[in-house]
């Protein structure tokens, strides 16, 4: 085997993976949004380097590159996307997102939605096929407009997509793919069978506004691979789980990938230790990603919210706070306020010394001495300590009345209130378990994560030694793997026809077949399975679970699987399936590529004194004197050391505080747990 690459960009810091055979290396750049492209190709080469080789030789001998990354995330967040054309149907135009409840700019201007005299009923009949003369008169007024795409969102097109399906080939029939000229045209049944017109078209919206620049950026790091020897394909990460190379990357499916793949390196933690239900929270330079695993199932819904657009695409949900290090701290009459506002990469912090001049929560945990100014990212990057005190002093300490220290305490705390709250919140959720783990990751996530479970009630942490690349190191155990879906609509009854059911899963498992050839795989490689969408009639709450896919067996599958759903619905009537609808199915097709596999590590053969690097002065207690703590080396603890509070542990790439009352101990896994022990 070769090396194996994984590559995660967040607002701030990207972040590799890289691993050949037994070794690992992990590599944090500073992320360069304005063309991730360019931090991306940093990260490998800051990766030959470790490996002391050649970028060319590290690339043709790398079997497989997972990308996962913010540039739908960031295009929607800036509003710097196409300019699209919609067409809905007559009557419908209102259904589009042309304002925002973010005060920013809409995904698509009033102007550029025009409506089409067309009709599908809800039982799928075609009712009113749209004008051919119709067509073209809207699609050439939008291209007019400079529409630079045109996406096609028909009501109840989910039920039959045949009125979208006329649409875009008569307009490309005037618009062949061969012409320079040529103008996408997405469909919304494309996106999604699900219910919901508006949330449809808002997904098929986001997906065409996201689609050219995320399509130019990837296709541009791929060739730059190309260039440099790289003879496979750039596999990018989707927030469904899986990993698809770009030519079969839908743009909506990259949302928010980055943290999705650490929600399910996660829930991989947690498998080590027969433990279903945790918390997860990823604190990195912009934000803090929070997400749960409920009963060994990442956290999951049917109509995510993506920056305060509802859609019907189920992905994972991650929830996003303003609380990164990267966090601006202000005092506005009177009162501290930090986040949600990042200085992000450019400028960062203060202390990065780029030109920034608000002070952050890096420059309190600088401040604090939770940080060494001269072994930040492993002493390749100094950190101007008197830059981030006089910046605190002067924006918040002053206007304040108190200390620079006390100042960067309240900046901590206000951080970790906000954090600790928002975990609190999940933990009360999760109510089969009252103390579920807590995995923290992210380069930040270490200096707060005691506090962060002391305010949220919790009491155990995981962190793993590569908890400040964790989006990376969890994508390196994605497979590739595509989703399709299919309406079904079905009321079962004693009599009721499921060979529909069994044509649907044949015309997926076809596409399935098709889609995996292009990634390269023989069917004899692709494992498959059913997920199915249950609900009670005339209910909207649908139960979603995976079955055993058996296309010989579909029919008894879906009955008993039909049958569970009913028991967890309550459904207490004796008729059973008679009230029960199945709305959806969806067939998972998956095929395994290389992983990271996690090993334990022998026994420390001597105590956590061996890996003592010194002492640091730090401000532990707001209105204390600094207390001299030991410091340890990260890469020196293993398995059997014990530390207990207060302390630092450092690693290249990120600093843990240990605080009184907290004890570490390093188990066989090599992973860092943290107990409160009062």
């Amino acid at each position: 085997m070769g090396y194996t690459i994984d590559i995660d960009t967040g607002g701030t810091f990207t972040d590799g993976f890289f691993v050949i055979e037994d070794r690992v290396e992990t590599i944090k750049v500073p992320t360069t949004p304005h063309d991730l492209t360019i931090c991306f190709l940093e990260c490998i080469k800051a990766g030959a380097k470790r490996f002391n080789v050649l970028v060319e030789d590290l690339l043709y001998e790398t079997d497989i590159i997972r990308f996962s990354n913010t540039i739908g995330t960031n295009t929607i967040i800036q509003r710097d996307g196409s300019r699209v054309g919609l067409i809905v149907t007559q009557g419908y135009r209102d259904c589009a997102p042309t304002h925002s409840q973010d005060d920013k700019s809409p995904l698509i201007m009033s102007e550029m939605v025009v409506e089409l005299d067309e009709q599908v009923s809800q039982t799928g009949e075609r009712i009113k096929i749209p004008d051919e003369k119709a067509i073209m008169t809207t699609a050439q007024d939008l291209i007019d407009k400079g529409a630079r795409c045109l996406v096609v969102a028909f009501t109840n097109s989910e039920y039959n997509s045949q009125n979208e399906r006329f649409v875009r080939k008569t307009i490309k029939n005037e618009y062949p793919r061969d012409f320079l000229g040529s103008v996408p045209v997405f469909l919304s049944s494309d996106i999604s069978h699900r219910s919901g017109n508006t949330e449809r078209i808002n997904a098929a919206v986001l997906n065409a506004y996201i689609h050219n620049k995320l399509a130019r950026l990837l296709y541009k790091a791929s060739e730059n691979l190309r260039q440099k020897f790289y003879h496979n394909h750039l596999f990018i990460v989707h927030n469904n789980g899986a990993v698809a190379r770009v030519a079969k990357t839908r743009a909506i499916n990259t949302y928010n990938s980055g943290p999705v793949a650490g929600l399910s390196g996660a829930r991989l933690i947690g498998q080590l230790y027969g433990t279903k239900n945790l918390i997860s929270a990823d604190m990195g330079g912009t934000s803090c990603d929070i997400g749960f695993v409920n009963n060994g199932q990442e956290s999951y819904t049917l109509k995510p919210d993506v920056e305060s657009f509802s859609i019907n695409v189920p992905m994972m949900v991650i929830n996003a706070i303003g609380a990164g290090g990267g966090s601006i701290a202000s005092v506005t009459d009177g009162q501290l306020q930090v986040g949600p506002q990042s200085a992000g990469a450019l400028p960062g912090p203060v202390c990065f010394d780029l030109g920034g001049f608000e002070p952050t929560v890096t420059d309190a945990d600088l401040v604090l001495g939770i940080l060494d100014p001269h072994y930040f990212l492993g002493g390749t990057m100094a950190l101007n300590y008197e830059k981030a005190k006089d910046a605190i002093e002067q924006k918040i300490a002053a206007p304040l009345g108190i200390s620079v220290e006390e100042a960067a305490h309240k900046i901590k705390l206000r951080v970790d209130q906000a954090m600790g709250k928002e975990v609190g919140n999940l933990k009360d959720s999760l109510k089969e378990d009252d103390n579920p783990m807590l995995v923290v990751y992210g380069g930040a996530g270490a200096a707060h994560c005691c506090d962060i479970a002391k305010i949220a009630g919790l009491k155990k942490i995981v962190i793993t030694p590569f908890s400040a690349v964790f989006s990376a190191f969890s994508s390196s155990n994605m497979d590739v793997g595509h989703f399709y879906s299919s309406r079904t609509d079905i009321l079962f009854k004693e009599d009721a026809d499921l060979s529909k059911i069994k044509e649907s899963i044949l015309a997926m498992e076809k596409e399935a077949r098709r889609d995996m050839r292009g990634e390269g795989f023989s069917i004899e490689e692709v494992a498959f399975g059913l997920e199915l969408f249950v609900k009670a009639e005339g209910q909207d709450h649908e139960v979603k679970f995976t079955v055993e896919y058996d296309f010989y067996k579909t029919s008894e599958q879906v009955e008993n699987a039909v049958e569970t759903a009913r028991k967890l619905l309550n459904i207490s009537s004796p008729e059973g399936l008679k009230n029960m609808v199945l709305t959806m199915v969806s067939l998972l097709a998956k095929a395994k590529v290389p992983h990271y596999e996690i090993k334990e590590v022998e026994s420390a053969l001597h105590n956590a004194s061996v890996a003592k690097k010194g002492h640091r002065n730090v401000f532990l207690q707001t209105g204390q004197d600094a207390l001299e703590i030991p410091v340890f080396d990260r890469s020196l603890l293993t398995n059997g050391h014990q530390i207990s509070g207060p302390g630092l542990v450092e690693s290249e790439q990120t600093s843990l505080l240990i605080p009184v009352e907290w004890e570490l101990y390093v188990d066989k896994y090599n992973n860092m747990i943290l107990e409160e022990v009062s």
